[in-house]
């Protein structure tokens, strides 16, 4: 394990949403490991980092969370905007309701947070957002109607917002998972017919035959948001086990 007190983190804040489980959690325990001070903002609290309670859809409850991070540990140079939910079923079977929860937390939920963590990234000498976005965002897949159009719209924001805040001294980038072995897609296994057979056709799907393992994400999160990505901004880096560029024979 790499020294905290040397590690490419050392001395600097890292604030991670949706950082107590999950993709997030992996996150969380990564930078910690290189030397950052972990603020994790959730509806739960995390076992291993300081816990700030937050609403994503609510603007005030951001605000909020991201002021006592500020005041607690004297800044944020690193944001990982990872927080967000997910959603089935095709564009026929989305109700309004779907539509506005889901872009809610995954779009505007990522705008917030940006947006209140700005004002301290910009004293930042070492300020890098990552955003957790997805294969969705650029694969399709079926009964992802919903969740892909929001994770189309982070790539789009990631792409934005690197523009925007390049001349700054702000690095942005995204990664895009493939299907991830969290507690989320647990469920969903969880909740299907056959679980077992649910499982094998996920894995199936990603040409690598199994899941992303989430500690897989936080490595690319991790490099995006440090010194050795110093000159990459605006991009996507892809972990999603050959899903989106590789077509294998069947064996």
């Amino acid at each position: 394990m790499t020294d905290p007190q040397q590690g490419d983190f050392a001395g600097l804040v890292a604030v991670v949403t949706g950082g107590a489980s999950g993709i997030g959690a992996a996150v969380a325990d990564r930078l910690a490991a290189e030397g950052a001070t972990v603020a994790v903002l959730d509806l739960a609290d995390s076992p291993a980092h300081a816990s700030f309670t937050v609403d994503l859809a609510d603007d005030a409850s951001v605000r909020a969370a991201v002021a006592a991070v500020v005041e607690r540990f004297g800044g944020i140079d690193v944001l990982v905007n990872n927080a967000g939910i997910g959603a089935q079923g095709t564009v026929e079977a989305a109700t309004d309701a779907d539509w506005a929860r889901v872009l809610d937390v995954n779009v505007v939920g990522t705008a917030r947070v940006t947006r209140a963590a700005l004002p301290h990234l910009r004293r930042s000498a070492h300020a890098a957002v990552v955003n957790t976005c997805s294969v969705a965002a650029t694969v399709g897949l079926p009964e992802r109607a919903v969740y892909s159009a929001s994770k189309g719209a982070v790539l789009a924001l990631t792409r934005a917002m690197a523009a925007d805040h390049l001349r700054e001294g702000i690095r942005v980038n995204a990664v895009n998972p493939g299907t991830a072995d969290t507690p989320w897609v647990q469920r969903l296994l969880d909740a299907a017919d056959d679980p077992a057979q649910e499982r094998v056709a996920l894995e199936a799907r990603q040409p690598s035959g199994r899941l992303v393992a989430p500690e897989e994400i936080a490595d690319a999160i991790a490099y995006l948001a440090g010194p050795r990505a110093g000159s990459t901004t605006g991009t996507a880096l892809t972990v999603d086990g050959g899903l989106q560029h590789l077509r294998l024979r069947p064996e």
